[in-house]
């Protein structure tokens, strides 16, 4: 069969951004993405070679961790955190009912069951560590915590919490990625950052988040046994990898364990490194259009700006409010849809969703509020403040 002459795409119609005048988000590329694809392109070596293990490095350093393991998506990376830590069937993990479905979804894929804790509060909606003690079984081997929108849970406490009670505690750092760790001292103890801080942690690097490489996820972790476990599983238990042999630094490999293709590739990690070297740049200004918004909705009555009085540092992955009531969201979103302004919804409550009723439990009235009556706004570094007032503009009117 032969195949196309030549790699020009047919013309066809493509949905845009442009269906929005102000997106939720959008990439803040530039020419260096554009040459470094072109440098791996050139390179003609396009899985797990120099970029991504350079990647590795760069990251690891950023975060002030001693492993750091690039991989296909943030699912994989909590897959991989879950079967590292030997969590399994029969098996209970604790994680808040405010998230990404991922997490959940790997605790049902390696055989354990989740168990979803309440937030604090609709205007620090992190996991409460005062709910967590009602939570505990004998079956309870883990507790997931997830820094929403780029604020970091309460960790003293809940690091505390798992070494009282002998658990594992994995970071979802997914919204996390340069957010610094200030303990209630007002120190960051070695400029450790989010995912230096548990057993081990993930990453995602979508192309909504911070750091932003289309797929591909990041996992890490201080303990050598932790990472010698995930270099493992992360690529079919596979003793060498094929940039090892290209080398000449292996001529033949084992499979000492079962693992998976969760490998990252060159051109995402080469777009990653870039995304890397602009990422604190990028967070301080989505501070600063986190500030210009909670100034500009100060005056909606009865709504909740959450982390408004956060005193510690934050990636700004994400610019949410809370409305009075369900249906005065509906108003509120309708209003902005017709500005051709996009919002979602960050998140539903877990156990709502069909596929997680069966292991809804009481005592999440917090998380089915603010799930309820949530609406993420447009955030991203490289928004203009005009925007940001026409938004805030749209939502105090009337």
């Amino acid at each position: 069969m032969r195949g196309p002459k030549n790699c020009t795409p047919r013309k066809e119609k493509v949905l845009n951004m442009s269906d929005w005048r102000i997106p939720l988000s959008d990439l803040n590329f530039g020419p260096e993405e554009e040459a470094a694809l072109l440098r791996v392109l050139h390179s003609r070596w396009l899985s797990m070679g120099p970029e991504v293990q350079r990647f590795e490095q760069e990251f690891a350093t950023f975060i002030g961790v001693k492993h750091a393991f690039a991989v296909a998506n943030g699912t994989a990376a909590l897959h991989l955190a879950y079967l590292a830590l030997g969590l399994g069937t029969g098996d209970e993990i604790i994680q808040p009912a405010i998230n990404f479905v991922a997490a959940a979804n790997m605790t049902a894929a390696v055989g354990a069951r989740p168990v979803f804790a309440d937030i604090l509060a609709l205007d620090e909606p992190t996991i409460d560590p005062g709910d967590l003690e009602k939570r505990l079984t004998p079956r309870t081997k883990a507790l997931v915590v997830m820094h929403y929108g780029g604020y970091l849970c309460r960790m003293a406490e809940l690091v505390d919490f798992c070494r009282r009670h002998g658990l594992s505690l994995i970071e979802d750092a997914c919204h996390a990625v340069g957010t610094g760790y200030v303990e209630a001292t007002g120190r960051a103890p070695n400029g450790l950052k989010a995912g230096a801080i548990g057993d081990v942690a993930a990453f995602s690097f979508f192309s909504n988040k911070n750091l932003a490489t289309g797929e591909g996820g990041m996992i890490t972790t201080n303990r050598d046994d932790l990472a010698s476990r995930i270099r493992l599983l992360r690529s079919h238990g596979m003793t060498t990898l094929t940039w090892d042999r290209h080398k000449g630094h292996a001529s033949a490999y084992d499979a000492v364990l079962h693992g998976y293709n969760y490998r990252f590739n060159e051109l995402g990690a080469a777009l990653g490194r870039c995304q890397l070297a602009r990422l604190e740049s990028g967070n301080q200004r989505r501070g600063e259009w986190v500030r210009l918004y909670r100034k500009g909705l100060a005056s909606l009555r009865d709504w909740i700006i959450p982390f408004a009085a956060y005193s510690g540092e934050s990636a700004y992955h994400l610019m949410v409010v809370v409305a009075p009531s369900e249906a005065a969201r509906t108003e509120m979103v309708k209003r902005l849809n017709a500005a051709r302004i996009q919002t979602s919804r960050h998140y539903p409550c877990l156990p709502s969703l069909s596929s997680l009723k069966p292991f809804r439990t009481p005592g999440l009235d917090r998380s089915d509020a603010f799930a309820q009556r949530i609406i993420t706004l447009p955030l991203f570094p490289t928004m203009t403040s005009a925007q940001i007032h026409e938004i805030c503009d749209a939502m105090v009117a009337g």
